[in-house]
C-alpha cells in the first residue's frame, strides 16, 4: 500500500512540475505579444502622404493644382473597392471615388486639378486649391460614411495625427 502511495505522490509531483513549466513557457511567449499590443494597428487603408502646399507659386495653373495631392495606401494584399468613399477637407470640399479599385499593397494620388484618371492618379477636376497650406485635415470615409483615416497638419493640429 505504501508503494502505491509513493507512486501516486511522485506522479502528482511530476504532473504539477509539468503544468508549472508549461505555464512559465506560455507566460514567456505571451510577454512579447502583449508588448506589441501597445502599438496602434496599421489601418488597412490609410492616408499615407499629403502634398498640401504645391511647389512654386500658387498661381492656380493646372500644373500647380495637380502638384497638390493626397496619397491613399492599401496596406493589405487584397484589392479594396473605393467606390463611394470620400476624401474631405475641413472646409467641406469633398471628392467622391467612382468605379475605382485600389490594388493590394498599392497607392493612389488624388490630385486637385484637372487630369485623366488612371491606376495611380485620380483627379478632382477643380480650378481652385483645396488643401490649406497653414493648417487642415484630410479625412477619408468609406462608402458607409464611416471614418477610415485622417491626416492633419499645421499649428492647430500639432502636425500629423
Amino acid at each position: 500500500m505504501q508503494g502505491d502511495l509513493v507512486t501516486v505522490s511522485t506522479t502528482a509531483r511530476r504532473l504539477t512540475a509539468a503544468a508549472l513549466t508549461t505555464a512559465a513557457i506560455t507566460a514567456a511567449v505571451a510577454v512579447p505579444a502583449s508588448a506589441a499590443d501597445h502599438r496602434a494597428p496599421r489601418p488597412s487603408v490609410e492616408i499615407s502622404r499629403v502634398q498640401y502646399d504645391s511647389p512654386g507659386r500658387d498661381d492656380r495653373s493646372n500644373r500647380s493644382l495637380n502638384a497638390e495631392w493626397v496619397e491613399i495606401r492599401n496596406n493589405t494584399r487584397r484589392a479594396v473597392n473605393l467606390n463611394g468613399w470620400t476624401l474631405k477637407d475641413e472646409a467641406g470640399h469633398t471628392y467622391t471615388f467612382h468605379d475605382y479599385r485600389l490594388q493590394g499593397r498599392a497607392s493612389v494620388r488624388i490630385h486637385t486639378g484637372i487630369g485623366r484618371d488612371n491606376r495611380t492618379d485620380l483627379y478632382q477636376d477643380r480650378r481652385a486649391y483645396v488643401w490649406n497650406n497653414r493648417s487642415d485635415t484630410a479625412t477619408l470615409r468609406n462608402d458607409h460614411r464611416r471614418f477610415v483615416d485622417d491626416y492633419s497638419w499645421g499649428p492647430r493640429h500639432g502636425g500629423r495625427h
